[in-house]
């Protein structure tokens, strides 16, 4: 099993002399044992994202557990109903969904309506990294919206607005810091992204919920069509995006995850069944108690 985990099913069936499905089989057979014999007991937050299997938009949706770093299920589709297999599958083994308290997920309305009928007691918290890449897509917007009219200013400048401002390099510090001193309609989309960044590290709820108030006024009335934009989202949003101050959960986890993931699928490639994707990703993934010697 050593072997499957470090190589591509193809030259491991080779290396071993034996049919490539003889290897898939082998493969099944002990990862589905090791599923069914994982403790879930002390699961309380599960993080959900999708991960491209090949181009075009064909999907797995990912379940991790955010505590032990590891994956639980996999479905095929980004659909509500992956939420009601992910809720089976976690009972069949010695799982009961009621214990799942949290789960971090982006706002994609498949995940939302799902967490809400399949996991009773579940609090959504909407992963505050989803929620500042959708403000700076609205910054980017407006600066798109401007840089016709004012090239020599705004060409080449797009990471700066994008980038956290510890990352910037000194020159690009110098440069940020003589845009924000001009009146551009970017600086003020700016700036409220440097509030919203703020609202990430209040440790009470009613103190954020103040603040995100003033900053969803401020938003509404900044006459940047794409940020209010944005603020309205947030707005029907409201209660996930704050309950990061309750369980400070994030999908950064689940992201390491699925770069893994995305390395891993490649040993499948040439094998086009769903199963054979689910099995490679529980293998590396799942952290399955395997038998430690070779297939």
């Amino acid at each position: 099993m050593h072997l499957a985990e470090q190589m591509p099913v193809l030259p491991l069936s080779r290396e071993l002399c034996i049919h490539p499905n003889s290897v898939w089989r082998i493969l099944e057979h002990y990862v589905k044992q090791a599923r069914q014999d994982l403790d879930l007991s002390k699961v309380v937050a599960a993080g959900i994202d999708e991960c491209s299997k090949q181009k075009g938009h064909k999907y797995v949706t990912t379940f991790c557990d955010l505590e032990r770093s590891r994956v639980l299920y996999v479905a095929e589709h980004r659909h509500a109903e992956v939420l009601q297999e992910f809720a089976q599958d976690f009972k069949d083994p010695k799982g009961n969904v009621e214990q799942i308290q949290q789960v971090c997920c982006d706002m994609w309305p498949a995940y939302i309506s799902g967490v809400h009928e399949y996991l009773p007691n579940a609090a959504n918290t909407f992963d505050h990294y989803h929620v500042m890449s959708m403000m700076n897509r609205a910054i980017d917007e407006v600066r798109c919206s401007k840089t016709k009219e004012q090239p020599e200013l705004l060409k080449r400048s797009r990471y700066l607005w994008l980038k956290n401002p510890g990352n910037l390099s000194g020159a690009q510090t110098e440069r940020i810091a003589y845009l924000k001193s001009l009146d551009l309609k970017t600086s003020r989309a700016y700036y409220i992204k440097l509030a919203l960044q703020r609202l990430w590290s209040f440790q009470y709820p009613k103190v954020a919920e103040r603040y995100l108030k003033k900053l969803y006024y401020w938003a509404t009335h900044s006459r940047l069509e794409q940020v209010v934009v944005f603020a309205k989202t947030l707005k029907n949003h409201w209660d996930g995006v704050l309950n990061y101050t309750r369980s400070r959960i994030t999908n950064g986890i689940v992201e390491g995850i699925n770069s893994k993931i995305k390395t891993a699928l490649k040993r499948a490639y040439g094998f086009k069944s769903f199963q054979y994707y689910r099995t490679i990703i529980y293998l590396v993934a799942g952290k399955p108690d395997l038998p430690t010697r070779s297939c």
